[in-house]
């Protein structure tokens, strides 16, 4: 008798449940310390039994004691064990395990009723030239609200994107998914400030509640708190966080502010701007943890796409190390720690503490949620992975570069519906592309949409000046190899003096040069090209898989090679 295909394809199903089930089950259990508490009961119950037996028999105490004595050691290993599962021993004495579930639950959405975006603030200075301060304003309030229990908030880059688009209120709350919204503005004349703060039910479109508050510059703190607790109020959520210490210095804030303000922006110009007021910042207060998570901010974004990663990334590892010296809380210091750790000593292990430690201490964050789902991705963890990037979507649903990425992890996993709806989301933020060429093209290309991916790239070309690698590698998959390799020399010629090597191996494998994408990944390696992880997965690269020189790359820096080939056979 014929086996029954579908009966053998759903045992085959429940096989691999069970064995995913298994593999979580073990990992909870090392998780809660349970393997650990087993080993110590087991060594520390059979001396205590050892010594019970040699003991208590010189002082004449009957057997059958001895014996009970011994039993109830035994009858203990497995209570133990259900109390290890369920409490931790901590400095701070017995607390309860949170669950999985719990710990994921800061980032779940809240409910419509508790969720809110905050605009950038509009600046109503007599010159029109305090940008950075009204930014600033609006930013702190927003990182204050977002670390409310109970309350989903959008994050920066997603809610400062609507700045002078002048959209509706009901736009933007449905293209953050949020149901209120607040907005406001600010007039800096000299030392006072005036700010006019206004919480709006998006759904419903009437003002919860609006103020005017007038202050001199050195309330500004007190004042941005006072904004945060009238919100907190009117939402009917607890406040359970103590209002920012104030900052010594308030010129050293508003250096501060101007360097956030430039560190946001994409040109190699405005990024390094941003390093003058970070630094001017800290010449004024020294101990500006914050000032310093700026500078390696801004060395971050000019890594690679303008500076050599090994000169830059080891600019971004000082300033992050700097910061965590002040400030050991700092979640995106430790993002930008665990990058260097990543790019630079190829330590994964190492970098793997700081992301999770990123995430810990805000994982309400984009860059602590997008990070790691671009780390885990090119390890190969694509549950991690998958994990991660959902929560960023939910975070930042209306940031370019979030989605305009998450295009291409998609894209990796072979998630194309996934990948196509992130990518035409960048597309209609800003066709600009500003960050970079449009990840949605590469997507066209490998389903074999060419003539949409050139398009795609030809615009995207005529916004930057650069001539896309993309676009290189699509012209090789149509077999136009003497236009590719023109494409290529021109791509790199737009770059001055530095190209990443994988962009270039990229071109090269498409065209069947096999050895010239060696050399151009072994010198990626030997620069420590930030995106060189990502060789693993990506589908561009399956054809050198068979070469020990590609796998041998991969090896040395940090990866496993059947984990990641497998993530896109």
């Amino acid at each position: 008798m014929g086996s029954d295909p579908e009966r053998s394809t759903f045992s085959k199903i429940d096989r691999t449940s069970a064995a995913v089930n298994l593999k979580k089950f073990f990992a909870e259990l090392k998780r809660r310390k349970v393997y650990a508490i087993a080993i110590g009961y087991l060594v520390g119950g059979w001396a205590l039994a050892q010594g019970i037996a040699q003991v208590l028999p010189v002082f004449d105490i009957p057997n059958w004691v001895i014996r009970l004595l011994v039993v109830l050691i035994v009858l203990g290993f497995p209570v133990a064990l259900t109390l290890s599962w369920f409490f931790d021993l901590t400095r701070y004495g017995i607390v309860r395990t949170p669950a999985l579930h719990e710990i994921d639950s800061a980032l779940r959405p809240a409910s419509d009723e508790h969720s809110i975006a905050v605009l950038p603030f509009a600046d109503l200075s007599p010159n029109r030239d305090h940008d950075y301060l009204s930014d600033g304003i609006a930013d702190e309030i927003l990182t204050a609200l977002s670390k409310i229990d109970n309350l989903r908030v959008a994050a920066r880059r997603s809610s400062f994107w609507f700045k002078d688009q002048r959209a509706d209120l009901r736009e933007v709350a449905n293209k953050l998914n949020v149901a209120h919204v607040l907005e406001g503005s600010v007039r800096r004349d000299e030392n006072r400030v005036r700010v006019t703060a206004e919480l709006i039910d998006a759904r419903l479109g009437f003002t919860i509640w609006s103020d005017t508050f007038e202050r001199e510059m050195q309330s500004i703190f007190a004042l941005q708190d006072e904004i945060t607790r009238a919100i907190v109020d009117k939402l009917k959520l607890k406040l359970a966080i103590a209002p920012p210490a104030a900052m010594r210095s308030l010129d050293a804030y508003d250096s501060y502010l101007q360097g956030l303000f430039y560190s946001d922006k994409s040109s190699e110009e405005e990024l390094r701007k941003s390093l003058g007021y970070f630094e001017a910042a800290l010449q004024k207060d020294p101990q500006f943890s914050r000032a310093w998570t700026g500078i390696a901010k801004s060395w971050l974004w000019l890594a690679d796409a303008y500076v050599p990663p090994r000169e830059a990334y080891s600019k971004v590892r000082d300033a992050a190390l700097n910061a965590l010296k002040i400030d050991k809380t700092d979640a995106e210091a430790h993002v930008y720690l665990a990058e260097t750790k990543r790019i630079l000593d190829w330590n994964m292990d190492g970098a793997a503490r700081e992301f999770c430690r990123a995430v810990e201490l805000d994982p309400k964050s984009t860059p602590s949620n997008y990070f790691s789902a671009a780390f885990y991705a090119a390890l190969g963890d694509r549950e991690d992975a998958l994990k991660y990037l959902k929560r960023t979507a939910t975070i930042d649903p209306a940031s370019l570069w979030v989605n305009n990425a998450a295009c291409e992890l998609y894209r990796y996993f072979g998630l194309y519906d996934e990948a196509m709806a992130a990518g035409e989301r960048s597309l209609q933020l800003d066709p600009a592309f500003i960050y970079g060429e449009p990840l949605l093209a590469a997507l066209y290309r490998e389903m074999g949409r060419f003539d949409e991916a050139i398009a795609l790239y030809e615009k995207a070309e005529s916004f930057s000046g650069r001539p896309p690698f993309g676009l290189a590698i699509t012209y090789a998959k149509m077999n136009r190899p003497d236009e590719a390799r023109e494409l290529l020399r021109k791509a790199v010629a737009a770059r001055g003096p530095y190209t990443p090597g994988d962009a270039v191996a990229h071109v090269y494998v498409a065209l069947g040069a096999r050895e010239d994408a060696i050399r151009e990944l072994e010198r990626a390696a030997d620069e420590r090209s930030s995106s060189l992880h990502f060789v693993g997965i990506a589908p561009e690269f399956a054809p050198l898989r068979s070469d020990k020189r590609f796998v041998s790359i991969v090896e040395r820096i940090g990866l496993d090679p059947k984990k990641v080939f497998a993530i896109n056979p």
